[in-house]
């Protein structure tokens, strides 16, 4: 029987060789999962230029990924459950490599569609397996400082994104292949080989890490299930995932989330696009400059991060983050082509910092056994924010040949989202009060233990 000084060391020392060896391994994959989902802005021009393929066609296509997403996120949650996160997280990463570098011979605006719509399915239950994945090795203590580094790398990826396609962009004409091609084919193909090597560096479970000495697998094992023990005490039913939908609270996730990424897929997908209006930029130009507020984002996510960690409630701090996304979106709306990137800089500290400060909001509140359907739910309907955005930015560029209009509405949609915040009622350290749904059936977002 190990004493309680002992295991929390040996926990410690578990989660050390966590984040030094599995967390690398997701961020990896977060970086082609981001190249993957946000290349096509800026392969736009030349998809208008070589397939016909205009504003609002691009912005419908680019939107589409996240209908399907939205439909496929929930039944792919189930079979990630069914098969584990291990099978399950290299499925969608070798399918949507494979639709991604089908992407390199699309033709017309069907087939646009149609593969963005292959590559939201293929994706789709992605990030919800990380979060259980975490749930199932991470103890409560650290699970937000995880989620935190791996959201962040999403900034990492975005800033990756342009100086990478940039250089591919520049391969035009290399063995008979258009630019684009190649940057949908080798990011496509990259994808694919980095899923097929995840299935033999991923364990499953912790018993199956050889990784871990037998007393790390032990006291890391006893610390989850202790945790999760401690949340059953007051019983917990089955889950409707569809009466998720009823609960308020669950219901204001789905909206602030929605807005956060409202701000991240406009960006996404229209940020190249607002920095070619500099003067005398190049594809190769437009690639490094598109990454500085993905940059600046990783900054600000790191201190972000920081003061999360210090702080009781992390409400406050997802309220400034929010403002700060609103300022910087309605600044470079009225900006100069040079300082509106200075300013979406601004907003992207805000809305990227945002997004792991939102997420330690509902893993606090959440039951791990019910977990990852409640953020599959929260992900793929806040998700329908990237289909929102491009869409309609593609609509009022198509209309009105700008893209200012967006901006004043992404900065309102930041503003809403920071006054909903104050409406969410977060776990206070230590309290074993529940928060109850106040819908009729519909489910606690914290078991109660009072007697």
């Amino acid at each position: 029987m190990q004493s309680v000084d002992t295991a929390v060391t040996d926990v410690a020392s578990a989660m050390k060789k966590f984040f030094r060896r599995v967390l690398p391994i997701m961020l990896v994959m977060l970086v082609c999962n981001q190249l993957n989902r946000s290349n096509i802005g800026y392969a736009q021009d030349h998809l208008q230029t070589d397939v016909g393929i205009g504003a609002a066609a691009y912005g419908f296509g680019a939107g589409l990924f996240f209908i399907a997403y939205a439909i496929f996120e929930l039944p792919s949650n189930v079979m990630m459950e069914k098969y584990g996160a291990k099978v399950w997280l290299t499925r969608i990463m070798v399918s949507w490599g494979i639709v991604s570098f089908l992407m390199a011979f699309v033709q017309n605006e069907v087939m646009f569609y149609v593969l963005r719509f292959l590559l939201g399915a293929a994706e789709a239950g992605f990030f919800p397996a990380v979060i259980f994945y975490f749930a199932r090795w991470v103890p409560a203590g650290q699970r937000g400082k995880a989620t935190a580094i791996f959201i962040a790398g999403s900034s990492v990826a975005a800033a990756l994104s342009g100086p990478i396609a940039g250089l591919l962009l520049s391969l035009h004409d290399i063995l008979g292949l258009r630019g684009w091609q190649w940057l949908f084919g080798f990011e496509g193909a990259l994808s694919v080989v980095v899923g097929i090597t995840v299935f033999f560096f991923l364990d499953a479970k912790i018993q199956d890490a050889k990784w871990l000495t037998a007393a790390e697998k032990s006291a890391l094992t006893a610390t989850i299930e202790q945790e999760d023990a401690q949340h059953t005490k007051a019983g917990t039913s089955k889950v409707n995932r569809w009466k998720m939908l009823l609960n308020p609270q669950i219901l204001l996730l789905c909206g602030i989330y929605f807005s956060v990424q409202l701000s991240i897929y406009a960006n996404t997908f229209w940020l190249p696009t607002i920095v070619k209006q500099i003067p005398g930029t190049t594809d190769l130009s437009v690639g490094f400059l598109s990454s500085i507020p993905w940059v600046c984002a990783v900054f600000a996510m790191y201190f972000a991060a920081k003061w999360q960690d210090k702080a009781t409630s992390k409400r406050p701090l997802l309220v400034a983050a929010l403002l700060v996304a609103a300022v910087g979106t309605l600044a470079a709306a009225v900006a100069t082509p040079v300082l509106a990137l200075v300013f979406l800089a601004v907003a992207a500290m805000g809305f990227k910092s945002a997004s792991p400060l939102f997420w330690t909001i509902p893993q606090s509140a959440l039951h791990p056994l019910v977990l990852a359907p409640a953020i599959a739910v929260i992900n793929s309907l806040g998700n329908l924010g990237g289909f929102v955005a491009p869409f309609g930015f593609g609509i009022i560029k198509e209309q009105t040949g700008s893209v200012v209009p967006g901006l004043f509405a992404l900065a309102a949609a930041s503003t809403v989202a920071a006054i909903l915040v104050y409406f969410l009622k977060e776990r206070k350290p230590g309290s074993g009060v529940a928060e109850k749904a106040s819908a009729p059936g519909a489910t606690r977002l914290e078991p109660s233990t009072a007697k």
